[in-house]
């Protein structure tokens, strides 16, 4: 198979499942691949002989020495200060990353390459993704959710056979890293300091996450954020908003307990089926048919409407008003996100580890009226002090988990004074067998009927964790464990 990347010297930085698929992709394509990554374990090995099979060149344990290369197809790891990306720029290569590969990788020709649905933000990509991806598959169509979620892009717009429509999570890190990549919807559901290590400044932060809307056009937005508003603004030719208000027209929000479209043209005098709500518009869903609780999941359902909608406008027939409700209805959440792992005696334990940054921990605490709050870990500089502030009447105790749970413990002396707070000690550590399982033990001698036990860390994993999974997956076993010998 030839292609433009025929005889081109293009290196992959990062050998894990994106980078391993957009390497075999260009091998295919007569590409002269070389692939890099800085770690050297058993994972990174079995990569490297797989690649080296196929006629790559691989170097691990280097992540830095430059390379000579006509392309960089980097891992959204890699931070743009990273030597060897600096040196490529510098050199005059095209840096790109794996979507932006996967992008240009489309068919051609007779065969209709398949239309991305994108999201972006924040936080609640991947609950808004999923609500994406099962209301394109209530509306009929052969999707499947790709990208920052899980399954490479390069996988996805090459699968035989190939899908009718992808449902897309972009990260900013991603977006960075995009020149052409133009899905035919997008959506970006908030923006808040994260990443800024990486990206510079908020200002950056925000840009990125604008270039899922690069080429204008027709998109959805959150109105209720105001930042997202004024991107909005200035890169949508048709802005369609979202809101967790009643919608105005031409947009989404909240009536009578209905998640409502006001955007496909119902007046209050039409006669759609559904029946119009109180001033017009469609009813989608009831809110409470949703099987994720809290404000931010409502708004995540209505940026998933919002853009399924926007891309019904490029298609006949579209999206229908039923498939919205159904698939919104059908859609369960993934691990890690607000998931109900344990209940007893009117006690519940939730796990929403995803909930890395004081944004996304604060959704998760406003979902929860009386909370025994697991929190800590690394903050990387981001202020807990707003959060603390706006949630700590909602706190019943806190256990503050972490190798820097200062700025956490600093927030709760100012502004929840009354609260308990257990730390939770190396020594405790030692002796219980385990960060979470000592969390889980004081949360429980501190919770009662109608809590809710929520690790919601609004901090990164991995001082005491592999990553945010295991994080999550070490607090569900001990929360069942906790449940069942209570």
């Amino acid at each position: 198979m030839t292609s433009e990347f025929a005889g081109q010297r293009v290196v992959v930085a990062g050998v894990a499942v994106s980078g391993v698929a957009a390497a075999e992709a260009l091998l295919d394509r007569d590409a002269s691949v070389v692939v890099v990554d800085g770690r050297a374990g058993e994972r990174e090995q079995d990569a490297a002989a797989r690649l080296r099979a196929r006629g790559a060149e691989v170097r691990l344990g280097d992540a830095e020495t430059p390379v000579d290369a006509d392309l960089v197809v980097t891992s959204p790891g890699w931070r743009p200060d990273q030597p060897l990306l600096v040196a490529a720029l510098a050199a005059g290569s095209e840096v790109i990353g794996e979507p932006e590969l996967a992008w240009r990788l489309r068919p051609s020709g007779d065969r209709r390459p398949a239309p991305w649905v994108a999201v972006t933000g924040t936080n609640g990509k991947t609950t808004t993704v999923g609500m994406v991806e099962a209301i394109l598959r209530a509306a009929g169509l052969r999707t499947v959710a790709a990208g920052n979620v899980g399954l490479p892009l390069v996988t996805a717009v090459l699968a035989e056979p190939a899908y009718d429509v992808l449902a897309v999570e972009l990260s900013s890190f991603q977006l960075h890293w995009s020149r052409d990549l133009a899905p035919e919807a997008a959506v970006v559901l908030n923006i808040a300091p994260d990443h800024l290590d990486w990206h510079g400044s908020l200002d950056a932060y925000a840009a990125d996450k604008a270039a899922v809307w690069r080429y204008g056009g027709c998109g959805a937005y959150n109105a209720d954020d105001a930042l997202v508003t004024t991107l909005a603004s200035q890169h949508l030719d048709d802005p369609h908003p979202f809101t967790l208000g009643e919608a105005t027209w031409g947009g989404f929000g909240v009536v009578d307990g209905f998640l409502v479209d006001r955007m496909s043209g119902v007046s209050p005098d039409s006669e759609p089926d559904p029946p119009p709500v109180r001033d017009g518009g469609i009813p989608l869903v009831r809110v409470d048919e949703l099987h994720v609780p809290g404000p931010h999941n409502v708004a995540n359902a209505l940026a998933a409407a919002a853009v399924c909608k926007v891309f019904g406008l490029r298609g006949d027939p579209g999206i229908p008003w039923p498939a919205v409700g159904e698939g919104l209805r059908a859609y369960r959440p993934g691990p890690h996100r607000n998931e109900v792992v344990a209940e007893r005696d009117g006690l519940q334990w939730v796990d929403d580890s995803k909930a890395t940054n004081p944004h996304a921990a604060a959704a998760s605490l406003s979902a929860y009226p009386s909370v025994v709050w697991i929190a800590g870990g690394l903050f990387k500089g981001a202020d807990v002090d707003q959060l603390v502030a706006d949630e700590g009447s909602r706190l019943r105790a806190v256990i503050a988990i972490g190798t820097d749970r200062r700025p956490l413990l600093a927030a709760l002396a100012r502004h929840a004074p009354d609260v308990p707070v257990v730390e939770v000690t190396d020594r405790d550590t030692e002796s219980m067998g385990g960060v979470m399982v000592a969390a889980v033990a004081a949360a429980a001698k501190l919770a009662a009927p109608g809590d809710t036990v929520l690790l919601a860390p609004a901090a990164a994993s991995m001082d005491q964790f592999r990553d945010y999974a295991d994080r999550g997956d070490q607090f569900a076993a001990a929360a069942r464990a906790a449940a069942g010998a209570s």
